[in-house]
C-alpha cells in the first residue's frame, strides 16, 4: 500500500521537532505493511481510522488500497477539525 499526505499535513510534519517527526514517519511506514500495523481503530460516528502515535493522532482513510492521511495533530486537536 502507498501512503499519501495532504499538503497541510506534509508541511506540519516538516515543522515538527526531529524526535517526534521520526517517530511519526516510522509509524506511518508501518501502515504500509500488509496487514497494517500500529494502534489503529476505526473512528466512531464517521468513516475513517485513527493511528495513535504517542501523544499524536493520524486520521486516515483507505481508498483503493492507498492510505490517505488527512490529519496529524496532538490528541486534543486531532478530532476537532473533521475531515
Amino acid at each position: 500500500m502507498n501512503t499519501i499526505l495532504s499538503p497541510q499535513e506534509a508541511k506540519y510534519l516538516r515543522r515538527l521537532n526531529e524526535p517526534d517527526k521520526s517517530r511519526i514517519i516510522k509509524a506511518l511506514k508501518k501502515l504500509e505493511l500488509e496487514p497494517p500495523q500500529g494502534n489503529i481503530k476505526s473512528l466512531s460516528g464517521k468513516d475513517g481510522y485513527r493511528l495513535r502515535i504517542g501523544d499524536y493522532r493520524a486520521l486516515f482513510d483507505i481508498i483503493d488500497g492507498t492510505i490517505v492521511i488527512h490529519t496529524i495533530a496532538p490528541r486534543g486537536q486531532a478530532y476537532k477539525g473533521g475531515f
